[in-house]
């Protein structure tokens, strides 16, 4: 088992490596070729732009792969056949994982369509560029990866979660009411002061 080459890009916002330029100029290929597919068809030929982009991307990105999220981290598998690790490298974000595997080889064959003008053409380099957005951030400190008979293993711890930490809650006791008592009025209230007139009936 080999290691790979990991850059590791703390701030997604921080496009300035090249591969992000490479991605891009990837994805428009790609658009572009998706745009070709649908104009092949007939035109009342049943399609949908998602079948022609994933089409395209097959044919120009090549490796497949899956993501598997865990609790504590994501495992990226792609499938490199014919790559050694020294050719493989993964650039990580806090949101995404770009992949580039580039052949060393080269090839001094002369091209079939030399004095011709190429129409369309299903060949493609043996470079692959694989780009997996992520639905949580991850520590791309922490991000490893392996290569092993063809097989890319990328493993990237999720970021921490604080604990979630538990909170008593008390019940205040009730402020005291205090009550309104009647009053009680004294025998001596309903007598007449002493040399007050008195009034007999008669």
């Amino acid at each position: 088992m080999s290691d790979v080459a990991i850059h590791r890009v703390p701030k997604s916002e921080d496009r300035t490596l090249p591969v992000f330029r490479e991605m891009e100029d990837l994805l428009q290929r790609i658009r572009s070729r998706a745009f070709d597919i649908s104009a092949g068809r007939a035109r009342h030929a049943e399609g949908n732009a998602l079948a022609d982009w994933l089409a395209a991307e097959r044919e120009l990105c090549g490796a497949a792969g899956e993501l598997v999220e865990h609790d504590k981290e994501f495992v990226l598998g792609l499938a490199l056949a014919g790559f050694s690790a020294d050719e493989v490298a993964v650039t990580a974000t806090p949101r995404e994982l770009i992949v580039r595997a580039r052949s060393s080889s080269e090839t001094t064959e002369e091209p079939a369509t030399k004095g011709g003008k190429v129409r369309w053409s299903e060949f493609r380099s043996n470079d692959v560029y694989r780009s997996v957005a992520l639905p949580a951030d991850i520590d791309v400190e922490k991000v490893t990866a392996t290569f092993k008979n063809g097989l890319l293993k990328v493993v990237a711890a999720k970021t921490s979660v604080p604990a979630q930490v538990a909170v008593k809650v008390e019940a205040l006791a009730e402020p005291e009411r205090k009550v309104a008592m009647p009053m009680k009025v004294s025998p001596a209230a309903g007598r007449p002061k002493e040399g007050a007139p008195t009034h007999h009936s008669a």
